[in-house]
């Protein structure tokens, strides 16, 4: 490890695993439609493709939990990034359906692997006062991934560079973040928390005091903290339904909630929906993804400024509301006047609801589920949260255009249902989300240690 890291490489570079599992997630939606016509596939198997990144990702997460809290942050972050460049290599060279899938599922196992380890080794990293401004990062790099995948779809769209087709090119572009993520892994420091539960104290003081070093923090003190929490008594996985019963409850609930209010349906289909909800010609339609991949990016950069100036309830509240007004209103637009007169509403109330994650829930989740747990569990806690967050995902993408033809292409039905959990979100953040904001993690397994007895 470099003892002269900067905190903003370490910081930077922790969190590129967001940005590869946005770019994976975000490429898909324009090379689609071409592998379709290249594989001569039909909308099923097109389908799958697209989900099947999402099997693997549900395995990942699950799977690197205990693996991270045995052999630690650094080493799974660095299997990541080999996936990811086995992935993105054989997803570039596939040459039908069934490797097209194989290579999909492995990138899932990297996309998965990164969304349960980055949260838990950020927020292992961040002093009490900024760890939601630095647990965003994450998110903020998720946003740019997709940004980014949308840039790379139309820069090398009906470009057959070297005789290449376009989208092996698209797909082929997530290589340089791998690579970059691969690079900073062997470069970044292991996670002080874990080095010292597994009795490493020199080497944990060390990456303290490189972390802290431009902060008013005291590194002892805070390793003195930290061993003195490493110490409780252990229930290994038994913990996880005593103590942590109640992180485990708020880390499911908060990451469905994520998604069920309905992001990746806006995400991955918002090209199809003002093409088939609204008649929209496909050039159109792609402008349009990137302009609220645009506002989701920016929303974000905004939330890492003000993240720790407000409590997080009060954030997640905030983000619900706007969240339910806005698909509320645009639910009832698309039931009461004519698809022309909704169009251009309907972008507007998309872009607001956008914010209202964006700048609460789109964040928040994944800076809690790295924050909640103790840290004997830290790893397989933030799994199973990681892994709720994708069967989330996977429920909603596989039934959005289901539940749009149900409705007749009328966007307004789908963005009921999603106002309805938006909805439901208020009621749990109200009753069982902790408030964390400026507390260290230490003291919030304390509070959690302190409530079950």
């Amino acid at each position: 490890m470099n003892r002269h890291l900067s905190t903003f490489f370490i910081f930077t570079f922790g969190a590129l695993g967001g940005l590869l599992f946005g770019f994976d997630t975000g490429i898909i939606s324009g090379a689609s439609p071409l592998i379709e016509s290249n594989f001569n596939l039909n909308i099923a198997q097109t389908g799958f493709i697209t989900s099947s990144v999402l099997i693997g990702s549900s395995v990942g997460a699950l799977g690197v939990g205990p693996l991270a809290d045995r052999f630690g942050r650094k080493r799974l972050l660095i299997l990541a990034a080999i996936l990811f460049l086995l992935g993105s290599s054989l997803s570039m060279v596939a040459v039908g359906f069934w490797s097209m899938v194989v290579a999909r599922i492995i990138l899932g196992f990297a996309v998965g692997s990164a969304s349960a380890l980055t949260p838990a080794y950020l927020a292992e990293l961040a002093p009490a006062e900024r760890r939601g401004s630095l647990g965003t990062l994450f998110q903020l790099m998720i946003t740019l991934g997709i940004l980014l995948a949308y840039v790379s779809n139309l820069g090398f769209l009906n470009h057959n560079l070297l005789g290449v087709r376009d989208w092996r090119w698209m797909l082929g572009s997530a290589l340089i973040p791998a690579a970059m993520l691969l690079i900073g892994g062997l470069m970044l420091p292991e996670s002080p928390r874990f080095l010292a539960e597994k009795g490493h104290t020199e080497e944990a003081l060390s990456v303290l005091k490189m972390l802290r070093k431009n902060t008013t923090d005291d590194p002892n003190k805070e390793l003195a903290d930290i061993e003195m929490v490493a110490h409780q008594p252990k229930g290994g996985i038994k913990e996880l339904f005593t103590i942590a019963r109640p992180a485990v409850i708020v880390a499911v609930g908060i990451m469905l909630l994520q998604q069920l209010v309905g992001i990746n349906s806006v995400i991955y289909f918002l090209p199809q929906v003002f093409i088939k909800g609204f008649g929209f010609a496909e050039g159109s339609a792609i402008w349009i993804s990137v302009g609220i991949g645009i506002v989701n990016f920016v929303v974000t950069v905004l939330a890492t400024f003000i993240m720790d100036k407000f409590n997080r309830k009060t954030f997640l509240m905030f983000g619900s509301i706007v969240m339910a007004v806005s698909l509320g209103i645009l639910a009832i637009l698309n039931f009461t006047v004519n698809i022309h007169a909704a169009a251009i509403p309907t972008m507007i109330l998309i872009a607001i609801y956008i914010f209202g994650f964006a700048i609460s829930w789109g964040p928040i989740a994944w800076v809690t589920i790295g924050e909640i747990f103790p840290l004997s569990v830290r790893g397989i806690g933030s799994s199973i949260g990681s892994a709720a967050n994708w069967i989330g995902n996977f429920l909603v993408s596989q039934f959005f255009l289901v539940m749009l033809s149900y409705f007749h292409n009328n966007v307004g039905g789908p963005f009921a249902v999603f106002a309805v959990f938006a909805v439901l979100s208020m009621v749990f953040v109200h009753y069982l989300v902790p408030e964390t904001r400026g507390k260290s993690l230490e003291e919030i397994e304390m509070e959690l240690r302190h409530q079950a007895k």
